[in-house]
């Protein structure tokens, strides 16, 4: 690879870097190019970094993708002084002199040389700590670095706004809150960012979104809930529900039980986590681990080539094979693992030690024959790091030997549903390295199991895998007890502590007794009306694991209808909402938005009589001096007065109260009939 190729694909998607390069020397660009290719050659990976001044970094990432968490950066190229320099981290160099401990380097020859020495002398630390066991990264191996989630509040318009629905999907798990007053579009927004999320393209065109959506929700990809004073915990993750027909039965279970029994029934949020976790039932397009355990398995030696052909001949022919003698365990007795040990012992071979059910050439066959079952999942593993075909138990052991290897002659017919001979990481699918031995069921808590369901969709396709996402919708977030139906999953969602992440944290359930965690391809979108309830008042712990989006009011959005300028409209009614109350209670543009004229359904009138001036009463207690001030329908005159939208008369004292000629007046306020109409330009536009 020439200096010019490297260089564009350290350049591909990193736009400051592409900016910069030209400003480079020959003798900056070919050092940063030998630097670059030093490091490769030791296995490391190079990515994109969001850091001030700092273009690149160099390490290991745990799963070769953009937001894996690193298990240590080594060095980086850096901006100064607007050039860029080279420095090592100094967990690299803890044991080299000053010259090079917290240094930064020029980019010239001498760098070079400097570079390629730490590396020969940290190489050994490097191999162990990092586990270069994989070829390194290049930055464009990577997806695009997704955009940082603001952690500020933003005041953003409709939802095809491209600022705040983008085209493209970050892998990065998403907790997000949309607020606003109402009408701001909050609940219309969900659409496009639920789609989104899930990896699609938003269209521009509203019905083209809405179908996607749908077929999204078709597929239980999206769930959408809306959130009310009565939900409870048993209601969102799961709780205790009747059924009858448990509680005994009749002779040979022939009658139902009479009576009835409580057993625990997933909520909105399990069964989706259960859907995102690739645990639901199977059909004819999906494949469901429910009910299977999952077994490593080892074939012959990776890498060696003696015994390359023990596992190419065994997913040539469909079948698992492993060795362990000559001895035929076909015979039913062998169900026991005590005739296993039996016939072991009595094999005649002389063994350095006395033999035990927990020896290896006891409990391996054991767990081949006896504990797989059809129907089980096996993963093939190439070494300890990597894994290279995963498929399904298919039929019972039998014997037949190798010819050219007759101590592997223990069989098990497999449906095999994924296969890749070079191999991929484990830390795909697993959370820790494979041990030594031939065959054991992996733990079911450390298995990443969307990751390992879509492998085991695609057959013999070996690109790398990333689980399908998920989102959960949940409208009016902030009308529950928030406390009281999360429970537990406050903590469990956030998204260092998901599922496969390095501070994962799992509960165990009260009703169910399940170990539960919430993986990372599940995103969560929440709506809040602040009108409804302040954004004070939500629960801090919640407040915490979610970013907050701002949807406030957008005037733009409107036009002139009927001669009627509803832009200004709605900033009049706003102005004045925000200054006698507070910005949080301000009308959103949802509200004219469907106007295309003045009278009939959906008109302007008929929006401002059923619901826009209840919607300020009630905003303003029945207070309606000022709901008129608002409408611009306010006058210090004594006495009757007709203004744009209001009617005021004033109220005689009723008699035998005894308060004649005391006090101020009082008077009734009255929304003016339609047969009146409504005058926009006495009290809004006027000003």
């Amino acid at each position: 690879m020439t200096d010019d190729e490297l260089l564009a694909r350290f350049a591909k998607n990193a736009p400051a870097f592409q900016a910069f390069l030209p400003e480079l020397t020959a003798e900056e660009r070919h050092s940063f190019c030998e630097i670059a290719r030093l490091v490769h050659d030791e296995g490391l990976d190079w990515y994109f970094t969001d850091i001030k001044n700092e273009y690149f970094r160099f390490g290991r990432k745990n799963n070769g993708n953009d937001t894996a968490v690193r298990k240590g950066t080594l060095g980086f190229f850096e901006k100064k002084d607007d050039r860029i320099c080279f420095c090592f981290n100094s967990n690299i160099v803890r044991n080299m002199d000053d010259n090079v401990k917290d240094k930064k380097f020029s980019l010239n020859s001498t760098t070079v040389n400097i570079a390629k020495r730490v590396l020969e002398m940290n190489q050994d630390d490097i191999a162990g700590r990092l586990k270069t066991d994989r070829n390194g990264l290049w930055p464009d191996d990577y997806p695009p670095l997704p955009k940082k989630k603001n952690r500020t509040v933003l005041q953003d318009t409709m939802p095809e706004n491209k600022d705040i629905m983008p085209a493209d999907s970050s892998a990065e798990t998403v907790n997000l809150i949309l607020y606003g007053p109402p009408g701001t579009g909050k609940t219309y927004a969900t659409a496009a960012e639920a789609v989104r999320l899930c990896g699609e393209t938003v269209p521009e065109d509203r019905k083209e979104l809405m179908a996607a959506y749908h077929r999204l929700i078709r597929a239980g990809r999206i769930e959408f809930v809306t959130f009310h004073q009565s939900l409870a915990y048993e209601d969102f993750v799961e709780g205790l529900r009747p059924q009858q027909g448990m509680a005994g039965g009749g002779p040979d279970g022939e009658q139902p039980a009479a009576g009835f029994t409580l057993v625990p029934r997933d909520g909105i949020f399990r069964r989706i986590v259960r859907e995102a976790l690739g645990e639901t039932e199977e059909t004819e397009d999906t494949f469901s681990l429910a009910g299977k355990r999952v077994f490593k398995l080892s074939m012959g030696v990776a890498g060696d080539h003696d015994d390359a052909h023990i596992f190419e001949n065994a997913i040539r022919d469909g079948y698992a094979i492993i060795g362990y003698g000559e001895l035929d365990f076909t015979d039913p007795r062998f169900a026991s693992p005590d005739a296993i040990l039996k016939a072991v012992q009595d094999s005649g071979v002389v063994w350095d030690k006395v033999l035990t059910s927990a020896s290896g050439w006891v409990k391996m066959p054991n767990i081949f024959r006896n504990q797989m079952r059809i129907g089980d999942i096996i993963v093939v593993s190439r070494g300890n790091g990597l894994f290279r075909a995963i498929g399904q138990i298919t039929g019972d052991y039998y014997f037949e030997p190798l010819e050219e290897r007759p101590d592997y002659a223990h069989r098990r017919k497999v449906r095999w549903l994924w296969v890749s001979p070079e191999g991929e990481p484990v830390d795909r699918i697993y959370a820790k390295d494979f041990s030594m031995a031939t065959v054991y069921q992996l733990n079911r808590d450390l298995i990443n199991v969307p990751a390992l369901a879509q492998y085991i969709g695609r057959q013999h396709d070996t690109s790398p895998v990333t689980p399908q996402p998920y989102v959960l919708i949940i409208d009016e977030i902030n009308r529950a007890n928030i406390s009281k139906v999360f429970g537990e999953l406050i903590t469990l969602l956030e998204p260092d502590k998901r599922l496969g992440q390095p501070n994962e944290l799992q509960v165990r359930l009260p009703y169910s007794g399940d170990l539960f965690g919430v993986p990372s391809n599940l995103h969560i979108i929440g709506t809040m009306n602040t009108a409804d309830r302040s954004i004070a008042l939500l629960d801090t712990a919640l407040r915490r694991r979610f970013d907050f989006r701002e949807l406030m009011p957008d005037p733009t959005q409107l036009e002139t209808v009927d001669g009627i300028d509803l832009p200004a409209v709605l900033r009049a009614l706003n102005e004045r909402i925000e200054y006698l109350f507070d910005r949080e209670h301000q009308i959103g543009h949802a509200y004219f938005i469907k106007c295309t004229a003045r009278q009939g359904s959906n008109g302007i009138d008929q929006v401002m009589r059923d619901r826009i001036i209840p919607l300020l009463a009630e905003y303003f207690y029945e207070d309606w001096d000022k709901v008129a001030a608002v409408l611009g329908d306010a006058t210090e005159a004594e006495g009757d007065y007709e203004g744009g939208f209001l009617n005021r008369e004033k109220l005689p004292v009723p008699r035998g109260l005894g308060l004649e000629g005391e006090g101020s007046a009082r008077y009734r306020w009255r929304v003016r009939t339609q047969q009146e109409g409504f005058d926009y330009n006495r009290g809004l536009l006027d000003v």
